[in-house]
C-alpha cells in the first residue's frame, strides 16, 4: 500500500490533529487542498464530534481523519490529587482564585459509545494516540472499511502496532509538539529523533510509515520521503494559519524568540508533551513527580490557566509547539499545504 492508497489524497500530507487549537475549519481547508485534514476528537463530547463531522462532510467530498485517544484510564488517586493541589496552592493564592473541587477532565478514550455515534459516517480514516483500543473495538472500526493508523515513538511500539493490524504507523520523532504517543514505556530516555526513528521503523515493518516531528517545509517533506516514509504529518506549522483557533497568547509565543526553547513536560496533563517553556514549567520542573496520572493533572492546571489568561498571562498555559517553528506562517491552511507539497495555488 502506497501513500495514495493509504491516505486516499492527492498529496502525502496529513495535518496533525491538535486538540484545543483547531476544529473542523482547519481540517476542511487541508482536505480541500489535497492533503488529509484531521479533527482531534479526544476532548470533544459525542454531540460535538457529530456536529463537526457534519460540517466537514458538508464542506468537502475529500477524505478526512478523526483522531482519538485510547489510553488506559488510570484510577483517580485522591491522595495524589491532594498533594498536587497543595503544590499548586501558592499559584491559586497569587491569582486570587479558589480551587474548584468539583471540576473534572474531559479527556476520554475511544469507546463503543463513540463508535456508535460515528459509525453512520463510515469515516475513511482514523488515527489513534497512546496505542490502540481493545481488539473487538478495533475490529469494529476496521469493518467499516476505515483505514487505521496509530503513533509509535519507538521501534518496539511500531512492531506492536503492525502485529495488531494497523494500516500505517505514524513515527513520532522527539521533535514533535504536543503529547507524545508513547504507550509501551513511560521512560523519556526511549524517545528518539525523527531521522533515527524513521530509518529504523521503515526497516522493521512492512506497512506505510508516516513521519511526524519537526517538519516545516518542502525540503523536510522530501527528506522524510527519501528516508522511506510514505507520507508526513505536520502540526506546528499550521498553528498560525487563518483557520486555526490558536489563542492570541499562544500565537504571540510562537512568533517570539521563546518558541526556540521547548521541553517535554507532564505538568499540564500527566503525560509527556512538548511545549514552549514558560513560568510554571520552569518553577515546577518540566517532568514533575507530583503530577497526577493523565488526565488528572489537568484538573487544577486548567483552572490556573483560565484565570491567568484572563489576566493576560501565558505562564500557566500549555503552549504546545514542536522544536521547529520555521514553517509557521500566517497564511491559509490551503496555501501552507500546497507549499509543503511543492505545489502552487
Amino acid at each position: 500500500m502506497n501513500d495514495k492508497e493509504l491516505l486516499g489524497t492527492d498529496l502525502p500530507i496529513i495535518q496533525a490533529p491538535m486538540a484545543g487549537v483547531q476544529g473542523s475549519a482547519l481540517a476542511i481547508a487541508v482536505s480541500e487542498a489535497g492533503g488529509l485534514g484531521s479533527l482531534p476528537c479526544g476532548m470533544l463530547s459525542t454531540e460535538k464530534i457529530i456536529s463537526e463531522i457534519e460540517l466537514i462532510k458538508a464542506a468537502t467530498c475529500n477524505p478526512y481523519n478523526l483522531n482519538f485517544f485510547c489510553h488506559e484510564p488510570s484510577p483517580y488517586d485522591e491522595n495524589r490529587q491532594a498533594m498536587w493541589r497543595k503544590t499548586l496552592q501558592p499559584y491559586f493564592t497569587e491569582l486570587g482564585v479558589k480551587i474548584d473541587l468539583t471540576a473534572g477532565s474531559n479527556r476520554v478514550p475511544f469507546s463503543h459509545d463513540i463508535a456508535d455515534a460515528i459509525e453512520p459516517f463510515s469515516p475513511e480514516f482514523i488515527s489513534f494516540h497512546f496505542g490502540l483500543p481493545d481488539k473487538d473495538l478495533l475490529q469494529r472500526v476496521k469493518s467499516w472499511g476505515t483505514k487505521v493508523v496509530s503513533s509509535a515513538t519507538t521501534v518496539e511500539e511500531a512492531i506492536w502496532l503492525e502485529s495488531r493490524g494497523v494500516h500505517g504507523i505514524i513515527a513520532q520523532g522527539l521533535e514533535a509538539g504536543g503529547h507524545r504517543g508513547m504507550f509501551l514505556s513511560n521512560q523519556i530516555s526511549t524517545q528518539m529523533g525523527l531521522a533515527s526513528l524513521i530509518s529504523q521503523v521503515v526497516n522493521r515493518v512492512n506497512i506505510p510509515v508516516i513521519a511526524a516531528g519537526g517538519i516545516s517545509d518542502r525540503k523536510d517533506v522530501n527528506a522524510c520521503l527519501q528516508m522511506g516514509a510514505s507520507a508526513v504529518q505536520v502540526g506546528t506549522s499550521y498553528l498560525l494559519c487563518t483557520e486555526a483557533e490558536t489563542p492570541k497568547m499562544h500565537r504571540l509565543a510562537l512568533k517570539s524568540d521563546k518558541s526556540s526553547h521547548t521541553a517535554l513536560t507532564n505538568i499540564f496533563s500527566g503525560k509527556p508533551a512538548r511545549g514552549i517553556v514558560n513560568r510554571v514549567m520552569d518553577e515546577l520542573g518540566y517532568m514533575s513527580a507530583f503530577a497526577p496520572e493523565f488526565p488528572f493533572a489537568s484538573i487544577e492546571m486548567s483552572q490556573l490557566r483560565h484565570r491567568a489568561e484572563k489576566l493576560g498571562m501565558d505562564g500557566f498555559s500549555p503552549l504546545w509547539c514542536g522544536q521547529n517553528t520555521q514553517g509557521c506562517k500566517e497564511i491559509s491552511a490551503k496555501a501552507l499545504t500546497l507549499q509543503l507539497a511543492g505545489k502552487s495555488e
